[in-house]
């Protein structure tokens, strides 16, 4: 899995969305002084969440983007996949379970990846827009170090991995 920059900027938007989810719509304008984000991209990226019914548009003067949920109820694996795609470091899990059964060969290394797969989506689809729009490094909720909602210890890669 590899998150693009355009993933990243939908996550980034996301993240003041929810920080301001109590303020109702926000303008486009905002969204990108406050994300330190190009705004004419970050347009195209609020459309496309648009589309899948994560964020509204709100027309008029107060008009702008909210999140269409509580953001405590949108998981990061929602929007990265919307915008990058399966959370597979190649092709999707039915894919990589279908290699598994078919080549024989080379079964370790596709267990291999559907289990950095599997991992990598158990800690997408654990965390929350609203446990990382709190600012804190790590997780929300207390779990200080942990992934989120998942216990093991969250390990730093070395650079350039």
């Amino acid at each position: 899995m590899k998150i693009s920059q355009k993933g990243l900027y939908a996550l980034q938007a996301m993240m003041t969305l929810a920080r301001r989810h109590d303020e109702g719509a926000i303008k486009i304008r905002e969204i990108a002084a406050d994300s330190d984000l190009p705004e004419k991209f970050l347009e195209l990226i609020l459309l496309e969440l648009k589309n899948a019914r994560i964020v509204d548009s709100v027309r008029g003067a107060r008009g702008g983007y909210r999140l269409r949920r509580d953001p405590a109820k949108i998981p990061l694996s929602d929007i990265i996949r919307l915008i990058d795609g399966p959370l597979a470091p190649m092709g999707d899990a039915e894919q990589l379970r279908g290699l598994i059964a078919n080549d024989a060969d080379h079964r370790a290394l596709f267990e291999v990846f559907l289990a950095v797969r599997d991992a990598a989506a158990k800690i997408l689809e654990n965390t929350t827009v609203a446990d990382i729009a709190g600012g804190r490094s790590g997780s929300a909720k207390g779990t200080k170090g942990h992934g989120a909602k998942t216990g093991s210890p969250v390990k730093k890669a070395p650079a350039g991995t």
